[in-house]
């Protein structure tokens, strides 16, 4: 799959002019309603015989709209998102660059330079996707725009347990711990990405030695607390449990930094420096502050028991 990062129609003026089918959104965690309007573009380009293309943007229009609320984690960074878009059947996907200028582009400007440049036969998108200042273009009048150079789809509501899925309300769920409903609202298991790092130890003092993993910023991290998990390590997963927080049976809340660490289970060996991913499964329970080292200990045999016995029903 090819990625094209846009920055203004100079740019756009320099691309092939193959034809093409695209779907358009930002697309933050590819869930299940995004796959659907995804994989109607995909659908639709292998009949018409045209290339299959999306339209994304960069970064969430609320960094430059609205700056004193701006989205400052992800769900799916471009990477994952570019990774998920390809399994999806997509041949190209364009990061458009969303600044003031894109912002202030009436309706007509942002289709002329944007989707009758890159040569769009047809456009698929939500019913609830806007374009163009003041998000005056919808889905329901850009026909009044495309200048009879494309024909188009709108792609209905998407719903499960009589609900729109949505982008806010998965980030919700993952900031509740909620992870198992957050899975299935994407249709896998919520994935983050970190490199192992050097800790304190700690882990390795208890019996349990850990892989302190730097999260990336860019991601939104669950809740604190301990779930179950797989560790990708070299395409490989490794079941694990991984504590999310503040580690508050050691360290005072004022001096704490939150940390994330995966115990591996039957796992020997040296991770340090690896780039790592994360599939969340299930809460196991919040984080916790013990009298102890020894009621942690105790605790956290029983977490690693749950994990094996969640990981043993799922494979049956």
């Amino acid at each position: 799959m090819e990625r094209v990062f846009l920055d203004g129609r100079p740019f756009i003026e320099q691309m092939d002019s193959h034809e093409r089918v695209i779907a358009l959104g930002y697309f933050d965690g590819v869930h299940l309603g995004h796959q659907k309007v995804i994989k109607t573009a995909v659908k639709i380009a292998e009949e018409k015989g045209l290339s299959a293309a999306v339209m994304t943007f960069y970064p969430h229009p609320s960094v430059v709209l609205r700056p004193d609320s701006k989205r400052e984690t992800e769900l799916t960074p471009n990477a994952i998102k570019a990774e998920l878009m390809e399994k999806l059947g997509v041949h190209t996907l364009y990061f458009v660059k969303f600044d003031r200028t894109l912002s202030r582009l009436s309706p007509q400007d942002f289709v002329d330079q944007y989707l009758i440049q890159l040569h769009a036969k047809h456009v698929v998108a939500g019913y609830d996707f806007t374009f163009g200042r003041k998000a005056m273009g919808t889905m329901q009048n850009i026909g009044d725009y495309s200048r009879s150079m494309f024909s188009y789809t709108m792609v209905p509501k998407v719903e499960l347990f009589g609900a729109k899925i949505s982008t806010s309300h998965i980030r919700s769920l993952i900031e509740q711990g909620a992870i198992e409903e957050a899975e299935e609202l994407l249709g896998r298991p919520y994935q983050t990405t970190g490199v192992v790092i050097h800790g304190d130890k700690r882990g390795r003092t208890l019996g349990f030695p850990t892989a302190n993993v730097d999260k990336d910023e860019a991601f939104l991290i669950p809740a604190n607390g301990v779930y179950a998990v797989q560790l990708i390590v070299d395409g490989k997963p490794l079941d694990g449990v991984c504590s999310v927080g503040l580690r508050p049976t050691f360290y005072n809340k004022d001096e704490a930094i939150q940390t994330v660490e995966v115990y591996v289970l039957d796992f020997k060996g040296n991770l340090y420096d690896k780039k790592v991913s994360i599939n969340w499964y299930k809460h196991l329970r919040p984080e916790l502050k013990f009298n102890s080292a020894e009621e942690l200990i105790i605790q956290m045999d029983k977490d690693k028991e749950e994990t094996r016995n969640f990981f043993t029903l799922v494979r049956k």
